[in-house]
């Protein structure tokens, strides 16, 4: 019977395998000839993108369990390369793997500030909380070179429309100058997402993420410029990411104002793919977190009912609930709501289409 060639992690990488996406009709997989006995280190992969011309800008949401109706992302991808991303699947979509592709392979939506501008100038367009990078992250490293969410966030500063962003990106405070004005009018706030306080957990989980400490410093440069900002200890895994207490006490020491969290959530092709990673890297507890998850949601790997997928249910899901509530009260987070300004909107119309498109 044919030996599968073992699975090696992938430096800078949160995944191992091309996994197949479920619109494949032949899965396939490695198997040793007799010409690959010894284990090797598998080597790294370079991450290419593509230009794909935006037909659209806006996306509306419609998710009950969602705070906001729309939202917009420059990037199909993301070079972060979370193992726990659920936005992987998306890729599928693409004929591109979930897997390694998902963070290799990138996609950027061409002249989608021009689509903005072209819908935000719509006569029937009514504001809303714009919410930028909601699948994947808008401040990702190929960010530093197209310059996408800055063109975004421009457009959004001009109109005076609301927006917030949830980002592990170092890269947002080179829009501070945009974000800061935005803030003051309350038309602008940033959650930024630490995982973990612990560095190593955080290379194997973010590889390509800022580190812990350089997020937390975010935090502190955005509170120290007036914006809002928050923290996601998102999402939350048991047996991994247990320190949920101690990133909230840092971020607020940083200078958050408010927190929230999601529990893991494995859609469509992520459950291999999580299982894949906790086998590389704690195959001694892998079962256990699995069975954990499985707690979480009614004894499958992933549930999609609004009413619980991103809190799960059970005992382990009132278990976070409690520890999460007990922090923040004791930490004193989220004590007041965030109030947006939508009554400020301004068409591009009235300020001459932008000046630039």
């Amino acid at each position: 019977m044919p030996i599968p060639i073992p699975i090696n992690p992938i430096k800078g990488r949160g995944s191992a395998t091309h996994l197949a996406h479920r619109f494949e009709k032949d899965q396939r997989e490695p198997f040793d000839d007799g010409w690959h006995l010894e284990e090797e280190t598998s080597p790294g992969i370079a991450t290419t993108w593509t230009w794909e011309d935006a037909k659209s800008a806006i996306s509306r949401n419609t998710s009950p369990d969602i705070g906001f109706d729309v939202s917009i992302n420059p990037y199909r991808g993301c070079e972060h390369g979370c193992s726990y991303c659920y936005a992987r699947p998306s890729h599928s979509y693409l004929g591109l793997s979930p897997g390694l592709d998902f963070e290799t392979r990138l996609i950027a939506k061409r002249g989608l500030a021009a689509r903005l501008v072209h819908e935000l100038a719509q006569p029937r367009y009514q504001p809303a909380l714009m919410a930028l990078g909601t699948i994947t992250d808008a401040y990702q490293p190929l960010d530093r070179e197209l310059r996408l969410t800055r063109d975004i966030v421009q457009v959004l500063h001009d109109c005076h429309h609301p927006m917030a962003v949830v980002t592990k990106g170092s890269g947002i405070e080179r829009d501070i100058d945009l974000l800061a004005p935005m803030a003051a009018r309350g038309q602008a706030a940033v959650s930024v997402s630490v995982t973990t306080l612990d560095a190593d957990l955080a290379r194997r989980m973010e590889p390509r993420a800022a580190a812990p400490w350089r997020r937390l410093r975010t935090i502190r440069t955005l509170a120290d410029a007036g914006i809002p900002v928050g923290v996601s200890v998102s999402p939350q895994i048991p047996f991994i990411n247990d320190d949920m207490e101690q990133v909230l006490e840092a971020a607020r020491d940083a200078g958050a104002s408010r927190a929230f969290y999601v529990v893991l959530r494995l859609p469509w092709e992520l459950s291999p793919l999580f299982r894949q990673w906790l086998d590389l890297h704690y195959p001694d507890r892998a079962a256990r977190v699995m069975a954990r998850i499985q707690d979480l949601r009614g004894g499958k790997d992933y549930d999609a009912s609004f009413a619980t997928r991103r809190s799960g249910q059970g005992i382990w899901a009132d278990l976070i609930a409690q520890r999460f509530e007990k922090a923040c009260r004791r930490l004193g987070l989220n004590r007041s709501r965030h109030t947006w300004n939508v009554d400020g909107f301004r068409p591009p119309s009235a300020v001459g289409q932008l000046g630039l498109f």
